[in-house]
Parts: C-alpha cells; structure tokens; sequence
C-alpha cells in the first residue's frame, strides 16, 4: 500500500473526504517526525512504537575497491509493533 491507497483507505473507513484524510496523515506523520527529531519516543498503545535508536560506529568494506572504511555512528528510527499489531499476523 502507498500514501495515496492508504489516503484513499483513512477516507473509506473514517468517512473524511480524501482531502481531509490527507491533511489528517501529513499531520501524523509530521507530529511523530517532531517528536523523534526530539528523542522523545511515540506510543500506539496496540499498534506499536516509535523510538529513537544508536547505531555505532563500524568498519565497512567498499566492495568496488575492497578499501575499508569508517562508517560513523548515527541516529536511526526504530519501530516496535504492539500487541494488536502482532495480533493480526
């Protein structure tokens, strides 16, 4: 499913025009985003959560020219899926 087919969805199911839908989903994604950017950690109770994760620093390979390289360590998002979540599957 892609951002339009789940915009389209969000509208079926809420009875939003696709419009508002849209607005409604670009407003989610941009509120979990800040948060994030915050450290702070953003809870779904059932569907799961957002964190901030540590990735460390590591020694990669290029594999064109087989040199190693220094890959820095760096923030990444991380996503946990809660228990209705799991329920589904």
């Amino acid at each position: 499913m892609n951002k339009s087919e789940l915009i389209e969805s969000i509208a079926k199911h809420s009875g939003l025009t696709q419009k508002d839908s849209e607005k409604a989903l670009d407003a989610f994604m941009e509120s979990v985003k800040v948060s994030l950017k915050k450290g702070d950690a953003v809870q779904l109770i059932g569907f799961g959560t957002f964190s901030v994760g540590q990735r460390a620093a590591r020694t990669g390979v290029n594999p064109k020219t087989k040199a190693k390289i220094k890959i820095p360590a760096a923030k990444t998002v991380k996503f946990k899926a809660g228990s209705k979540l799991k329920g589904v599957l």
